[in-house]
């Protein structure tokens, strides 16, 4: 049985309409964890209506935020699939399905970078990666919508043999330029070496990671921990009303690469939008997140 366009449309739209209105489990879970531990009150006010919008949002079916981003999928095919259609015109047609029947309704986010001209439409649009996993009989897709608040802030740099103090610099000076303005607390991805376009993939997959996760090497491990607690005393905290709260994670992936080391940053805002579903080879639609 072959995975068809049909069914790969239905599953593109359906993730971007989940993704503008459920906050992920565990990222409610880290909001919960965060207002646990936060003594400034006014950030303790400001997790309490968060966590509460988000509940309000999932119960109404309305949208988490007025920012509908724009579409990113990321999508991994199985070795052992069988396709049957036009697959990558089947996310243009979900994203289209989407804008025509969704509600409430989404603004034009799609902006042509040179003209600035806003529409539901547009080059390259949806953005579709795909990646391969040996030996898997499914599709696996993830949305993850990119909106303006978090997506002005990421940055990459390319170092010569950098030290691992160099890069924590560095990640640091790209919080602090941020400040509160990519909407905290936010999940930090952070990507190391490789070549420049991969430094960047890898801080967007990062950031995809479920909140909690641990990076297996321990020295990455540490990294992680160590920024995160950087991050949080710098004191911007929840929509910059202070205390102890500016990120809920920071992760951290690497490549191995050359001399040159590019170093690739992103932020994921407090609502950290991330849908994922697995299209099974007999057709069977599982979803995942």
């Amino acid at each position: 049985m072959a995975i068809t366009y049909d069914v790969v449309r239905q599953v593109a739209r359906d993730l971007y309409g989940w993704s503008l209105k459920k906050v992920p489990d565990d990222t409610l879970a880290a909001l919960a964890d965060a207002r646990a531990r936060e003594t400034n009150p006014t950030s303790q006010r400001t997790l309490d209506f968060m966590q509460a919008a988000a509940r309000a949002a999932e119960r109404e079916d309305r949208h988490a935020c007025s920012d509908a981003g724009f579409p990113t999928y990321f999508v991994k095919m199985g070795t052992r699939l069988t396709l049957d259609g036009d697959i990558r015109r089947a996310f243009v047609d979900g994203f289209a399905d989407l804008v025509a029947t969704i509600q409430p309704p989404i603004l034009k986010f799609i902006t042509h970078p040179l003209t600035l001209e806003r529409s539901y439409e547009g080059k390259d649009m949806p953005i579709v990666s795909f990646d391969v996993a040996d030996g898997a009989d499914y599709m696996e897709i993830t949305c993850s919508p990119k909106a303006l608040g978090s997506g002005r802030w990421a940055d990459l740099k390319v170092f010569s043999y950098p030290t691992l103090a160099d890069i924590e610099a560095y990640v640091m000076e790209c919080v602090m330029e941020a400040g509160s303005q990519h909407c905290p607390p936010v999940v930090i991805g952070i990507g190391i070496g490789g070549s420049f376009d991969n430094a960047a993939k890898l801080a967007k997959m990062s950031t995809l990671r479920r909140i909690g996760t641990k990076h297996a090497d321990p020295m990455v491990s540490d990294m992680e921990d160590r920024l995160l607690a950087a991050v949080n005393k710098t004191g911007f905290g929840p929509m910059g009303t202070g205390g102890d709260t500016t990120a809920l994670a920071v992760h951290v992936d690497y490549s191995h690469g050359h001399g040159f080391v590019p170093v690739a940053v992103c932020f994921n805002c407090w609502i950290n939008r991330r849908t994922t579903a697995r299209i099974h080879g007999n057709g069977r639609v599982e979803r995942v997140e």
